[in-house]
């Protein structure tokens, strides 16, 4: 029988608002068993950029990663809000490692051809360096990944925070029971983004993609719910999108 494993990825307002993020690693330190916390931080990175006089640019809910940008969001995912993360939950007793993708060859990616848009340093998972990962969760440490990458040959990337969740969980998905949870400021996906109690409990991909067509389904979402979706086909046992403040409860929109 596999061992199981909890991949939980928080982003969103959530990690910009301390109570809300104290109430996400909470209820994070009481997963039992095995697990891995992916840390976004993309509206942070924006208001830092904002105060560098650096102009933040999003098509799809991707960002488009310039020179100056790279250098921000490199502060700003594997510096700044990772370390601090960290540093709450060694707080808490939980004895966690933050890691970008260079950092023990964890997480190789390619940049993304410039055609048909270039959205430039930004990397697409070529391979997750699953025996690492294995080798620090089997030591008991809880692995705390940034959404920072690299091409082996020295170029740092960045790639999509739903992204890493998604291949980090498909990866270790052979050798684990994984769920993979999404945390955000909502309360799951919404039919109508101002309503909270319009959610969504079960998404099948041909309603997905309905929703999309029709745009009750747009922005950040998209990306979320591709990596979801690709994160089931993948063997990952079960993948939720919920409230961060949710984690650990059956509420929430479950991917089918």
């Amino acid at each position: 029988m596999k061992k199981t494993l909890n991949i939980v990825k928080v982003g969103g307002q959530v990690v910009e608002d301390d109570s809300s993020l104290n109430l996400l690693l909470d209820a994070f330190c009481r997963i039992q068993g095995n697990k891995i916390l992916v840390t976004g931080g993309g509206r942070v990175a924006t208001g830092i950029a904002s105060e560098l006089g650096i102009e933040s640019r999003m098509l799809n809910g991707r960002r488009i990663t310039d020179e100056p940008m790279l250098r921000v969001v490199t502060m700003v995912y594997a510096g700044l809000v990772n370390k601090n993360v960290v540093a709450e939950l060694q707080a808490r007793g939980v004895n966690a490692i933050g890691l970008c993708g260079a950092d023990m060859d964890v997480i190789h990616s390619v940049r993304r051809p410039a055609a048909p848009i270039d959205y430039g340093y930004v990397g697409d998972v070529k391979e997750v360096n699953t025996k690492a990962l294995k080798t620090l969760i089997d030591s008991g440490a809880v692995p705390v990944l940034c959404p920072i990458t690299h091409d082996g040959m020295g170029q740092l990337l960045n790639t999509n925070a739903d992204t890493i969740a998604q291949s980090v969980a498909s990866s270790l998905a052979t050798d684990y029971d994984v769920t993979l949870t999404f945390c955000f400021e909502k309360n799951g996906v919404l039919l109508d983004p101002d309503d909270p109690s319009s959610v969504i409990s079960e998404l099948r991909y041909e309603d997905y993609v309905r929703y999309r067509e029709s745009d009750v389904i747009a922005g950040g979402m998209i990306p979320k719910l591709d990596n979801a979706f690709a994160a089931i086909d993948a063997g990952v046992n079960k993948v939720v999108i919920t409230n961060a403040a949710a984690l650990g409860t059956d509420s929430g929109t479950e991917i089918i």
